[in-house]
């Protein structure tokens, strides 16, 4: 039997963006994304600390080093520039996958730079 467990996080990340004029996804910092072991194009979980939203979408990848956290097309609706967001993947995995599975959590400070 498969179950969704936490496969990935990105904790408190900053909306540095939101544009409605675009297609949809969310674009993340190439940085987090490879510190995270995200993908683009990867379905992820968005919760807005801010409001109670919690929505799904996909991931672009970002420019690096840029802090970049932009909701776009119809989750820009959803944030507010400002927002403290999760971003979190899950993965299906038997119960033996998920004893020996560590997922990867990505604390980051107020401009998206990973806290050591």
């Amino acid at each position: 039997m498969l179950i969704d467990f936490l496969y990935a996080k990105i904790h408190r990340a900053t909306v540095t963006d939101a544009n409605l004029n675009y297609i949809g996804s969310i674009t993340i910092d190439e940085i987090l994304l490879n510190e995270a072991n995200l993908y683009e194009g990867q379905k992820v979980e968005i919760l807005d600390i801010n409001n109670g939203e919690r929505f799904q979408t996909y991931i672009i990848k970002g420019e690096k080093n840029s802090g970049c956290i932009c909701l776009n097309g119809a989750a820009a609706r959803k944030v507010a520039i400002g927002d403290k967001v999760i971003i979190v993947a899950y993965a299906a995995m038997t119960i033996d996958e998920y004893k020996n599975f560590k997922p990867s959590i990505v604390m980051v400070d107020d401009n998206n730079r990973i806290k050591n």
